[in-house]
């Protein structure tokens, strides 16, 4: 039996929309624990850690300064990762689409762990709670942002020390 090639690319499409939208969606960490290794790789890289979430105002404002970081090192020794921590039932209805509607590069995760008491000391014993807060660190050397940056120069300078 031959299949033509219009009716294998017919039938091909109708799963395209599915497999696009698995890929989408970030990676959903369930415990702090499971996500805790990000903030204690020692190489030579320097991590951009960002919690957010869809529904903070700040946050979403200061995404487009986080995203011109991404974009203005993508060829150094940079990594950027958006910890979302938007409730788990929005995870479809609410962030997925707003990472596709903003086009957010950045590799985006989703912690979901809402004992917070029990974790956001192991971020930083500065961090009171509220988002959103940035973790920026190389090896040893760190730099803890509590509240949102106002532009894209306020976040450069304190990445500019990191990267030598």
């Amino acid at each position: 039996m031959k299949i033509s090639t219009v009716s294998l690319l017919l039938a091909l499409s109708s799963f395209l929309p599915h497999f696009a939208k698995a890929q989408s969606s970030p990676p959903i960490y369930e415990t702090f624990d499971e996500l805790a290794p990000i903030f204690a790789y020692s190489s030579d890289t320097t991590y951009v850690i960002n919690f957010w979430a869809t529904w903070c105002k700040p946050c979403v404002e200061e995404l487009p300064f986080i995203e011109a970081i991404r974009d203005k090192y993508a060829g150094e020794k940079v990594k950027v990762i958006l910890v979302s921590l938007d409730f788990p039932k929005q995870i479809e209805t609410k962030l997925i689409p707003f990472m596709e509607e903003r086009q957010l590069r950045s590799e985006v995760v989703v912690l979901t762990d809402g004992r917070y008491n029990d974790w956001i000391d192991r971020v930083d014993t500065r961090w009171d709670g509220a988002i959103p807060v940035t973790l920026v660190y190389k090896g040893d050397q760190r730099y803890f942002a509590k509240e949102a940056f106002h532009s894209f120069e306020e976040l450069d300078d304190i990445l500019s020390a990191f990267i030598k």
